[in-house]
């Protein structure tokens, strides 16, 4: 079986590839200034995109999530196409009700939407295709080695490997839905061959809080603040019903589960 991996230097793409290919699949991985995808590149994995970066460089976002996709996918033949959208586009919703697929989005513009406004437009030109095999994956926060700084776990990652402490800017109480890349590869490589819908959660379906984190990486030895007055921020959890229901694929993150992504950076750094 082929896979294309669009995006594949960066850090789901790149955890992608090598999922892919332990499992014995052909795997291509194409620059991602290519013009054009010729041939048949089987099943297509489209993993460009930017992260917590995307204030700094709102040009960029749009470009990766929306104007490199519709160039790609124009008079392409594949088996499948998978776009890796974000969970972040729930961040309207009442934090206090799961968001499912077929939520209704709250459209707010500003500098802070960005992100989500332009991974809206990349799933909607995916799901304006006819083919029912263009699929759409909202990711939530994945973790695991090598992530991006420009994450929120992945920065205060940074900060306790070169200082072993970090501010958090964020309420103790604020949270986030966070799941491992091990187990997010093994679920996109299941939705790209023989998904049943063409809009899926990717999540744990639970939060876990800046508290929480902290108590865990406090027990490390390491010294975790918070910026005394910063605002809480929570997103809803997500329905993760659908992906239960037809990969039956365990997501669920415990605090201590996102320690270990400390003794496993250490391990990279020896």
């Amino acid at each position: 079986m082929k896979f294309t991996v669009l995006g594949s230097t960066g850090f789901i793409g790149s955890a992608m590839v090598r999922h892919l290919r332990a499992e014995g699949m052909e795997v291509d991985t194409p620059p991602r200034d290519i013009l054009s995808l010729r041939g048949n590149p089987g099943h297509v994995i489209y993993a460009i995109g930017l992260t917590g970066n995307f204030r700094q460089q709102p040009d960029a976002a749009i470009e990766a999530h929306v104007n490199v996709l519709r160039r790609l996918m124009d008079g392409a033949e594949f088996d499948s196409w998978l776009y890796l959208s974000s969970t972040r586009v729930y961040g309207g919703l009442s934090p206090d009700v799961p968001a499912a697929e077929d939520s209704t989005l709250p459209v707010r513009p500003g500098a802070d939407s960005l992100y989500d406004l332009s991974k809206l437009l990349g799933e909607a030109i995916c799901l304006s295709r006819p083919e029912k095999t263009v699929r759409v994956a909202r990711l939530s926060n994945v973790f695991g080695v090598g992530q991006s700084e420009h994450t929120f776990l992945g920065s205060v990652v940074r900060d306790l490997m070169r200082e072993g402490k970090s501010i958090i800017g964020q309420s103790p109480e604020s949270s986030k839905d966070y799941i491992s890349i091990d187990k997010v590869v093994k679920i996109l490589a299941s939705i790209a061959v023989k998904g049943k819908e063409r809009l899926y959660n990717v999540a744990s379906g639970h939060g876990v809080t800046h508290r929480q984190l902290a108590d865990v990486f406090s027990g490390m030895g390491y010294k975790i603040d918070f910026d005394p007055g910063a605002p809480m921020r929570t997103f809803p959890p997500a329905d993760i019903s659908r992906i239960a229901r037809e990969f039956g694929i365990d997501t669920q993150v415990f605090p201590a589960d996102i320690a270990e992504l400390l003794e496993r950076e250490k391990e990279g750094e020896a």
